[in-house]
């Protein structure tokens, strides 16, 4: 990732929208000269253009500072299709129904790729009274523990937020068929299909 944002990013992203650079100097009130000068690397956008420049690109800053443009083809907003983003310095947790472009904490987040449980991480589940009694056996420290549960159908995402030294175990709503997911901050995130009722 480039530290800041390039002047073949601006003039790409620019030819992308159909647009001249006189155009796009107009939208942010400065001469199409400065847009030519950024473009052929002869000086950078100020740092409080950088807003207003990705907003007339159609682009997010992170975006337009990386040069990649990330699309979102998930247009149903199948529910069943989340993918999950956690802050490894404060455990934010951000769920997206697609791909997104998302940063905590000053860093960029890769999307969670999730696998089957090992022997070390297995999930229990039992259904009772309409929901999920879910359970991991997980050490729950201060350095491992694991970070949340979640349930998700093709309608909704339910997610429990868990915290070191706490009961590795929750309840969900149970609603259908889809995916339960559980999350550990050192070895990732664990995924298996919910149980029928």
């Amino acid at each position: 990732m480039n530290p800041y944002v390039t002047g073949q990013t601006i003039q790409m992203l620019r030819e992308k929208r159909g647009i001249t650079q006189k155009q796009l100097a107009e939208q942010l009130f400065i001469s199409d000269k400065t847009v030519s000068k950024w473009e052929t690397g002869k000086g950078l956008p100020d740092i409080t253009l950088l807003e207003p420049l990705a907003k007339a690109l159609h682009v997010s800053v992170p975006e337009l500072i990386s040069g990649t443009a990330v699309t979102n083809r998930n247009r149903t907003a199948n529910m069943l299709k989340t993918q999950w983003y956690v802050c490894p310095l404060c455990g934010n947790v951000i769920s997206a129904a697609g791909e997104g472009a998302f940063h905590c904490c000053g860093i960029a987040l890769p999307p969670l790729v999730p696998e089957e449980p090992d022997e070390s991480h297995t999930i229990s589940v039992e259904c009772m009274d309409g929901e999920y009694f879910v359970r991991m056996e997980h050490p729950m420290t201060k350095s491992h523990y694991l970070s949340f549960f979640a349930a998700v159908t093709s309608e909704r995402v339910t997610l429990v937020k868990l915290y070191p030294e706490q009961e590795p175990e929750t309840r969900l709503p149970a609603r259908g068929r889809g995916w339960l997911y559980a999350c550990c901050n050192r070895h990732g995130l664990f995924r298996i299909p919910l149980p029928k009722r």
